[in-house]
């Protein structure tokens, strides 16, 4: 399998004149976890967006699980953002059945079961998902992302909203999607946890690709001088 899980080649992004994106090229090989960091407003929701396919690039190409942006269809990916994609009128389980259904879960009630009770929400399962509490709808919104066991996992601020417990559990998980083959590009301001989990490592500054390589024991050591270590 030669391929990369994700291949982006030159790609640009603007917002009217503003270059959020500029000139990034990046490949992401197969059973990779890349934290892909920044500082506030470097571009990297931007980016991930267009990972996903909910954001097209303003000029170069980008590959994700061998298909191209315009060829995107969702099923190969799990994406975590800022918008949860969870449905308030919905229920847990309910939220969980519509993806299910529209990714073509098999077994899908028995996975259902599986994830709520993976992320703790067992007992909230009937709830309506307007109850919830910041940091349970953000365990909702990762049980949503895994149910279809995609091949690629994009997740912006993962971790935010979690406590100690669910941040243990997430970095767990992501893993064991590692160990069965599954490429992960997590975008975090959580140096800690990123670096704790990544195997290769890229940084965007002003929407320009600054830094890119393997992770390394110096940079989990001490995340704090993250960005000091690589000027």
């Amino acid at each position: 399998m030669n391929e990369a899980a994700i291949s982006i080649q030159n790609v640009w992004k603007f917002f009217g004149d503003f270059a959020a994106v500029r000139e990034v090229s990046l490949e992401v090989p197969h059973g990779t976890i890349l934290a892909l960091l920044g500082r506030n407003g470097a571009g990297k929701t931007t980016m991930l967006r267009m990972m996903a396919g909910l954001s097209r690039p303003s000029r170069g190409d980008i590959s994700v699980a061998g298909r191209t942006w315009a060829e995107q269809n969702g099923s190969a990916i799990g994406v975590v953002g800022h918008g949860e994609w969870i449905y308030d009128d919905l229920s847990a389980r309910e939220n969980l059945e519509f993806f299910g259904r529209l990714y073509k879960v098999e077994d899908l009630a028995a996975s259902i079961d599986r994830w709520l009770e993976t992320v703790g929400l067992t007992r909230f399962r009937n709830a309506r998902t307007s109850e919830f509490s910041r940091g349970m709808r953000q365990r909702l919104a990762l049980a949503r992302a895994f149910l279809h066991k995609p091949q690629i996992l994009l997740l912006d601020e993962p971790w935010s909203a979690l406590d100690d417990r669910a941040i243990h559990l997430l970095s767990s998980l992501l893993r064991d999607a590692q160990a069965r083959g599954c490429s992960v590009v997590v975008c975090s301001h959580q140096l800690r946890e990123a670096l704790e989990v990544a195997t290769q490592v890229a940084v965007i500054d002003r929407g320009k690709l600054i830094f890119q390589g393997p992770n390394s024991e110096d940079f989990k050591s001490a995340p704090e001088d993250f960005y000091q270590k690589i000027s």
